[in-house]
C-alpha cells in the first residue's frame, strides 16, 4: 500500500521544496484563473436556481479547500455546469435548505468513498454512460438559457424539456433584438478573442463589452441587479444548515448523484492534469477533498462543487503547477467579491446566458457522442438511453438506469466470452492432441473464462450433455481468472450429484486466487485437497491411479 495515498498533494509540493519561481507561475496562472472563474461562478449559479454571490461564495470556499486538499498538484475546484440541472431540480422542490442538507450528505458520502478507496472503481464507469449524461446536461443548459438570450420575458417555464420548447415557440414574436445582439456578441467575443490575446479570458472582455454597451447606450435589457437585486460584497457569517431526517430521507438520492457527479467530474479533470503534465493524482485523497469541500460550502451558504476541468486546463496551460496556484485563484475571487461584487450587479443577463451556451457547447462532447454512435450496439444504447433519460426524465434516473443496464450489458459479454466443453480424444479436424488416450470412464470438462453466475447455465446445460456423470470428471480451471459464490454454489451442486451418482471429480489448474476462493468457501474441504492437482497430465496420473483401485477392489471383492 502506498504510504502517500491520502497526503494532501501541496504536502508532496512542500516536502520536495517550494521555490520563488514556483511561486511566481503559480501566482499569475491563479491569477488567471481567478478572473476566468468569476463569471463563471455568478453564470452557474444563476442556473442552478441560486443567488450570484453564492456561486462567489462557493468558487472561494471549496475552491481553496479543494486545493489545500486534493491529490491533484493543479485541481482547480468551484461550481460547474454539471451540477445546473440536479441543484435547480433541488432548489426549486425542496429550497436552499433542502439543496444544502443533500450537498453535506454528498460531501459525506464522497468522504467515505475516499477512505474506502473507491477512487480507483469511479473510474470504470463506462465511458458511454459518461458522454451520455455529460451531453444531456449540456443540452438542457442550453434550453434553459433560451429566454435570457433572446430576452423573452415568460410567466412561468414548464419543467419538461418539450413544454419548455413549445413555450418558447409559442413566445418567440417577443424577442428582444437588443437581447439577441448581445448574447450573439458575447458568444463571438469569447469565440474569437483567444486569437488575439490567450491570456486574457475571452469572459471577462465579453462581459466588460457587453455592460459597457448596456450603461452606455441605455439599452434596455435584464441585467443581474434588476431581476436579483443588489449583489452584497459580504462574506456571509458561517452557520449550520437545518438538516432534518425526512429530509435525509427524502434527498438520499439526490444526494447520490452530487456525490457520484462530483467524484467523476474531479477524477476526470485530474485524469486530463495528468495527461497535459505526465504527473499521477491521488485519487482516493482526491475524493476526500471534494468531500470535505462539499460539507463545508453549505456553512457559508455555498452550493456543490467538484473539480473544475476548464479551469484546470487553464491553469496548467499559464503554468501553474502546484496546489498553490488553486489557493492563489480561491482568493483572487475572494478579492473581487468583496472589493467588485457590487459591480456583478450591472452584468447583462444575455452575456450570462451567452456564457453558459459556450459552456454547454464545451461540455456537449458532440465529437465523442458522435464517434460512439459507430460502437457496439449494447455501447450505442446505453450512450443514447442515458442521454435521453437526462434530458427528458431526471440525471439521477439516467445515471442509475446508465450504470445498471452498461453492468449488465457488460456482464453478459463476460458471460458469452466464457466457453465450457467436453474435450474429446481428437480435435474438430479428427487429430489427436494433447489429451488424447484418455482412459474409458475419465471426461474432462474443460472451462475458458471468468465463472461467474452470468456463466453458471452455460454450466449447467453443459453438464446436461452427460446422460450420466462419468467414473471420472476432470474439470480443467487453469483458463478461469476468478469465481463468484454463484459458481462455488453450482460446483456443490456437481459435488453431491457427483458422490450420488458415484462420480469421483477432480480439478486441475486451479489457479491461487480461485483457490482461496474454494478454500474460504469449504469445498476443498467437501472434495479433498488430494483431488485439486495443479495440472491436467497430474489429474489424468490421478485418475488412472483411481481407477487401478476401483478395479483391484472390485476383483477383491
Amino acid at each position: 500500500m502506498n504510504k502517500h495515498t491520502f497526503e494532501p498533494k501541496i504536502i508532496s509540493v512542500l516536502r520536495e521544496g517550494y521555490s520563488l519561481p514556483s511561486l511566481g507561475k503559480d501566482l499569475l496562472a491563479g491569477l488567471i484563473v481567478g478572473i476566468v472563474a468569476l463569471p463563471l461562478s455568478i453564470a452557474i449559479a444563476i442556473a442552478s436556481g441560486a443567488k450570484p454571490e453564492q456561486g462567489l461564495i462557493t468558487a472561494f470556499v471549496a475552491g481553496l479547500l479543494i486545493s489545500l486538499l486534493s491529490g491533484s498538484r493543479v485541481q482547480i475546484g468551484g461550481p460547474t455546469g454539471a451540477f445546473i440541472i440536479i441543484v435547480f431540480g433541488i432548489s426549486q422542490k425542496y429550497g436552499y435548505d433542502g439543496l444544502a442538507a443533500a450537498t453535506v450528505m454528498a460531501g459525506i458520502l464522497l468522504v467515505i468513498m475516499g477512505f474506502m478507496r473507491m477512487g480507483d472503481v469511479i473510474k470504470y464507469i463506462p465511458y458511454p454512460v459518461t458522454v451520455g449524461f455529460t451531453s444531456g446536461i449540456a443540452l438542457v443548459i442550453f434550453t434553459t438559457q433560451i429566454p435570457d438570450f433572446f430576452g423573452v420575458h415568460l410567466i412561468s417555464t414548464p419543467a419538461h424539456f418539450a413544454a419548455k420548447w413549445i413555450t418558447y415557440g409559442q413566445n418567440y414574436t417577443n424577442t428582444s433584438p437588443y437581447a439577441l445582439i448581445l448574447g450573439l456578441l458575447t458568444i463571438l467575443i469569447i469565440r474569437l478573442w483567444p486569437r488575439f490575446d490567450k491570456r486574457l479570458p475571452g469572459t471577462l472582455i465579453a462581459i466588460l463589452v457587453t455592460t459597457g454597451l448596456v450603461i452606455w447606450l441605455k439599452l434596455p435589457v435584464e441585467t443581474i441587479a434588476s431581476r436579483f437585486g443588489e449583489v452584497p460584497n459580504r462574506f456571509p457569517a458561517p452557520h449550520l444548515p437545518h438538516i432534518t431526517i425526512d429530509m435525509i430521507i427524502q434527498l438520499a438520492s439526490p444526494a447520490i448523484t452530487i456525490a457520484l457527479l462530483a467524484g467523476i467530474e474531479s477524477l476526470l479533470s485530474a485524469v486530463v492534469a495528468d495527461g497535459m503534465l505526465g504527473t499521477k493524482h491521488r485519487s482516493n485523497m482526491e475524493l476526500v477533498a471534494q468531500g470535505v469541500a462539499n460539507i463545508v460550502s453549505p456553512i457559508f451558504s455555498g452550493i456543490p462543487a467538484t473539480g473544475a476541468i476548464a479551469r484546470t486546463a487553464t491553469n496548467i496551460k499559464n503554468g501553474g503547477r502546484t496546489p498553490f496556484a488553486g489557493i492563489v485563484h480561491a482568493f483572487v475571487i475572494l478579492m473581487l467579491f468583496l472589493f467588485c461584487g457590487k459591480w456583478a450587479g450591472l452584468i447583462p443577463m444575455p452575456c450570462l446566458a451567452g456564457i453558459l451556451i459556450v459552456v454547454a457547447y464545451n461540455m456537449s462532447e458532440w465529437r465523442h457522442f458522435k464517434r460512439l454512435l459507430r460502437s457496439p450496439q449494447s455501447d450505442v444504447l446505453v450512450l443514447l438511453l442515458t442521454f435521453g433519460l437526462t434530458v427528458l426524465v431526471d440525471l439521477t434516473v439516467a445515471i442509475e438506469v446508465g450504470v445498471v443496464l452498461a453492468a449488465l450489458l457488460f456482464m453478459h459479454r463476460m458471460a458469452e466470452s466464457t466457453h465450457i466443453d467436453i474435450i474429446h480424444d481428437n480435435d474438430q479436424n479428427g487429430r489427436p492432441h494433447e489429451y488424447a488416450g484418455v482412459p474409458e470412464g475419465v471426461e474432462i470438462f474443460e472451462i475458458n473464462g471468468p465463472f461467474f453466475f452470468g456463466a453458471v447455465d452455460k454450466f449447467r446445460e453443459a453438464l446436461l450433455s452427460f446422460k450420466k456423470l462419468p467414473k471420472i470428471l476432470i474439470l480443467r480451471m487453469s483458463a478461469v481468472p476468478a469465481v463468484d459464490a454463484s459458481a462455488v454454489s453450482s460446483m456443490e451442486r456437481l459435488i453431491k450429484e457427483a458422490k450420488r451418482d458415484g462420480t469421483h471429480i477432480i480439478i486441475a489448474g486451479v489457479s491461487h486466487k480461485v483457490f482461496k476462493t474454494f478454500h474460504k468457501s469449504g469445498l476443498v474441504e467437501r472434495i479433498g485437497l488430494e483431488n485439486i492437482l495443479s495440472d491436467v497430465s497430474l489429474a489424468l496420473a490421478h485418475a488412472i491411479v483411481i481407477l487401478e483401485n476401483d478395479e483391484t477392489a472390485g476383483r477383491k471383492s
